[in-house]
């Protein structure tokens, strides 16, 4: 019997039907979370610390890739050191018809890092959600108001909220 023949909708069967992992795929998943070494070949030594040639360990990376489980990774700068040191996350009040549309225009920015829309609260009437970063705070607030521009949101349907505080800047662990 198919999972239709069930009643169950493509969401629902997406969700059921997850890519599944082959134990030394999750090895190498786990391998590129941490950091990677900086040396002439540093595949080769990831590779060797899970018991695989280099060459199986790119083309699983390289499948991986393809099926679209790896999207990307690379390294991660540490922009206070580099210059940027601040950072906002930018919350838009967008109207919901408008909100795909206004998300990939913000999303085009450099200077936005992250772009999320998520459900506006009852006393939070937010749904738009970019984070970016500047040499100083005035920098941020200008590169908001660029943006407002070209997505045409009014500069009462957004707020800057800066961080002070850095409690814990980790990237996810899927795999042990």
């Amino acid at each position: 019997m198919a999972p239709k023949d069930l009643g169950l909708d493509n969401k629902t069967i997406k969700y059921i039907i997850k890519p599944m992992l082959t134990d030394i795929e999750k090895k190498v998943v786990a391998s590129l979370q941490g950091n990677i070494p900086v040396c002439q070949r540093p595949f080769l030594v990831l590779a060797k610390g899970i018991g695989i040639s280099e060459e199986k360990y790119l083309d699983i990376v390289a499948r991986l890739n393809e099926k679209g489980i790896i999207r990307r990774f690379g390294a991660t700068l540490k922009h206070q050191k580099s210059g940027f040191k601040a950072n906002a996350m930018v919350a838009w009040k967008v109207d919901d018809a408008r909100a795909k549309a206004v998300g990939e225009i913000m999303a085009s920015f450099q200077e936005v890092t992250h772009c999320y829309r998520r459900d506006p609260a009852p006393t939070w009437p937010y749904n738009l959600y970019t984070m970016v970063h500047g040499a100083d705070e005035a920098t941020c607030h200008a590169i908001a108001e660029k943006i407002a521009k070209a997505a045409e949101v009014d500069k009462d349907d957004y707020t800057l909220l800066f961080s002070r505080k850095e409690l814990k800047k980790t990237s996810m662990q899927y795999f042990d």
